[in-house]
């Protein structure tokens, strides 16, 4: 199989060395996008080492700059293979952890505007330009699948009585933000109109709905996130490559402007 090429944002983030790797495996060589130069060159170095017959790019951007990205996309049009695959992957998605100690934070009755406007620039106005600038870049090849990265609180609003641990939400502290709810939702907005607006010129678009994946998070919230979940349990941070792949190819070549939900079920009840 020829090669072509995937354009991964947020890419040193939590699951972006996760889309890379299954990415790599299905033969696609690698374009990744980060903010953060250290944690991009260290996934960089580490995927290189695993891949060593994968022509692997890195840029250090920030994905609201516009003129940014089309400067990126000019070099990545002189590659000799085309971009064929891109994953809107970047977002601020805020540990709960990070927000203690700060009283009751997030709540809707004292939420920052300029907190909520950065939230929304780079969770969705970031994904949008992203599809702007690398999907006009694959309708001039024909070809292509747009992969949203959403989540389950795509689907259903935050139960925020999992952030304490008595299960009540009169006693949390620390509240998802709305910011993530509102984009993450849009995501799926924007993921329906690009896939009509560029179906004709063989562009697919789709949303990768993921459940929370386990990664260091308290002892009672995972526990309180698990009793919401069928399945019982976290998910791992490997167990959505292979829905990147099936999104990837043409093994979806009949699906567009669909939502794949993995969640462990927690959105079915």
């Amino acid at each position: 199989m020829k090669s072509e090429i995937a354009i991964i944002t947020g890419a040193a983030g939590l699951l972006g060395p996760q889309h890379a790797e299954a990415l790599a495996e299905i033969n696609f060589d690698l374009i990744l996008l980060d903010i953060n130069k250290s944690k991009l060159n260290t996934v960089e170095n580490n995927l290189k080492l695993k891949f060593k017959n994968t022509n692997i790019t890195s840029f250090v951007c920030d994905i609201t700059n516009e003129n940014n990205l089309k400067k990126i996309s000019k070099k990545i049009s002189k590659f000799k293979n085309k971009v064929t695959v891109l994953i809107n992957n970047a977002a601020i998605n805020p540990k709960m952890t990070s927000l203690r100690g700060r009283g009751k934070s997030s709540m809707v009755e004292n939420y920052n505007i300029k907190t909520l406007k950065n939230e929304v620039d780079v969770n969705l106005i970031g994904s949008f330009i992203c599809c702007k600038v690398f999907g006009s870049l694959m309708t001039k090849n024909k070809k292509g699948s747009i992969i949203n990265i959403a989540s389950d609180l795509s689907i259903n609003a935050p139960d925020q009585s999992v952030y304490s641990k008595y299960e009540k939400i009169e006693k949390v502290k620390n509240f998802k933000p709305i910011g993530y709810s509102l984009s993450k939702f849009a995501i799926i907005g924007l993921t329906k109109y690009i896939s009509t607006y560029w179906a004709h010129k063989g562009i697919r678009c789709n949303a990768l709905a993921l459940g929370a994946v386990r990664k260091n998070q308290p002892a009672f919230l995972r526990k309180n996130i698990i009793k919401r979940v069928p399945l019982r349990r976290l998910a791992e941070e490997n167990e959505y490559k292979k829905a990147i792949c099936f999104l990837s190819s043409d093994d979806s070549s009949y699906m567009t402007g669909s939502t794949l939900i993995i969640d462990g079920g927690r959105s079915t009840w």
